[in-house]
């Protein structure tokens, strides 16, 4: 019985997050056409509310593009993947009506993320094309780099909290929220949380203006489809798992979550590319040392205490 209701409830999270994920394209576009002073989808239904099915229609009904040298089977698994380990990576937030109250969630959460290194590098080397292959390697080397920080700062709440249980982490913020204590590496967890989804002013994986759309170049229909639905639900996810980790979670962390949401979108309507030289140095020399140093400081007074 327990077995039927965790499946239940699954389907549902599902479900919820991929219309979710619909929305967010749509807001997206909208938010995109303001900053640029245009309207953004109007037309389809009433202010264009039914434009991502009717893009989703479009995209999935689509033949799909078999480059001649690619390597078949990494090829069309590559997008699947990407989008099951996504959704796989939402079982660990905690919900009202329960679902899976994990012990090690914070730790399963890196194993999801790191693991979209490979579907994400399949997906560019498999397309046997030089411009999805390079868009990967920069991909790769970019979220393996980022991922070294974003796992400090989630070692600093851990230290606070003594816990890698995303409740036990809620409950610790009772008085007083995580992001009062850890403003730096809240601020760093934002910017590497830019970096590892790929997004402007990270968005070398997909540099459309050297790369023709880098890593997902040779893909059209569903296989893009998926591609697009494994970024904006991880978008969506380190938004509101940003509304656990430092607001406490609960009605407030979800605000935060949608605020986050908007951010990430709003900064890539006004912001440009960043140098490629520049995002390692600010990750190995910059953020590395700030998190260790506050981590070590975080230690020594959670010892002291």
């Amino acid at each position: 019985m327990e077995f039927v209701f965790f499946m239940v409830n699954f389907l549902v999270l599902i479900v919820m997050v991929l219309i979710s994920v619909a929305f967010v394209t749509l807001f997206e576009r909208k938010v995109l056409g303001y900053i640029q002073i245009r309207k953004g989808p109007n037309k389809v239904s009433m202010v264009g509310i039914l434009q991502p099915f009717a893009d989703a229609i479009s995209l999935f009904t689509k033949s799909l593009s078999y480059p001649f040298y690619m390597n078949y089977y990494i090829y069309y698994l590559s997008p699947a993947v990407m989008l099951f380990m996504m959704l796989l990576g939402w079982v660990i937030y905690p919900l009202l009506f329960g679902l899976f109250d994990y012990e090690y969630g914070i730790l399963f959460f890196l194993c999801c993320t790191s693991f979209s290194v490979y579907t994400l590098f399949g997906s560019g080397w498999a397309s046997n094309s030089k411009y999805a292959l390079l868009g990967a390697l920069r991909g790769v080397a970019q979220t393996i780099s980022y991922e070294v920080s974003m796992a400090l700062i989630l070692l600093g709440v851990v230290i606070l909290s003594f816990s890698y249980m995303l409740n036990i982490i809620v409950k610790y913020q009772h008085l007083v929220w995580f992001v009062f204590l850890l403003m730096p590496l809240f601020y760093i967890w934002l910017i590497s949380g830019l970096a590892e989804l790929n997004r402007t002013p990270f968005d070398f994986a997909e540099g459309e203006s050297e790369l023709v759309s880098g890593f997902n170049v040779e893909y059209s229909g569903g296989g893009f489809a998926m591609l697009f639905m494994a970024e904006y639900g991880s978008i969506l996810f380190i938004s509101f798992l940003t509304g656990i980790l430092f607001f406490g979670g609960g009605y407030m962390g979800a605000l935060i979550g949608l605020v986050m949401s908007f951010t990430i979108i709003w900064i890539r309507g006004v912001l440009p590319r960043f140098r490629y030289d520049k995002l390692m140095f600010l990750a190995w020399k910059s953020f590395l040392p700030i998190s260790l140093n506050y981590i070590l400081l975080c230690f020594c007074v959670v010892l002291y205490l």
